[in-house]
């Protein structure tokens, strides 16, 4: 027996193997006629963000009524003698540093960039499946599929046995059933 012959032999037991048992298959291919997606519009939630310029009122630098503080607290200590020595000082040190503040003035105004964020809903319009229209064997078949199949589709083809006949009793038109 040559290589041929036995890999034929092989094939032949393999087909009798699986006839016999019922597995059976054959792989075909159908002619795609149509193929229309289907779409779905979809919410999708994204986050939108601008930036912005605000101008806001700077921070003082603290220096006028620290310099003011010194300054009160030196000139209320050369004031007075004992206990209101003591308290001469405390007022000039409040007295100085609220003097030293509004001698500094107001800050400078500065320029911040602010950046808002908010969610928005967009709608987008996806394929969610294909409705496929294909012919087998003379026939026209209709099938959704996840994925365009392009020109061809591939189809499993499972042979099924014929369904046993049913006969029924059935009287002839006209006549009265029996019981």
């Amino acid at each position: 027996m040559n290589k041929y012959s036995t890999n034929k032999l092989l094939t032949l037991v393999a087909l009798c193997f699986i006839c016999q048992f019922g597995n059976a298959q054959a792989q075909e291919v159908g002619k795609v006629i149509s193929s229309t997606p289907v779409i779905q519009q979809v919410a999708v939630p994204r986050q939108v963000c601008t930036n912005e310029q605000v101008v806001v009122q700077g921070q003082k630098s603290g220096a006028g009524a620290a310099m003011g503080a010194i300054a009160g607290g030196a000139v209320g200590n050369s004031v007075g003698q004992g206990s209101g020595r003591a308290a001469a000082t405390m007022l000039g040190l409040f007295g100085g540093a609220i003097l030293g503040e509004k001698i500094e003035g107001p800050a400078n105004p500065e320029v911040r960039h602010v950046q808002n964020c908010t969610q928005q809903t967009v709608y987008e319009n996806r394929t969610m499946a294909y409705n496929v229209v294909y012919e087998f064997a003379g026939k026209q078949y209709s099938v959704q599929m996840p994925s365009d199949p392009g020109p061809t589709v591939r189809l499993q083809i499972t042979p099924m046995p014929n369904p046993p006949a049913t006969t029924f009793n059935v009287p002839p038109p006209g006549s009265a059933p029996r019981f």
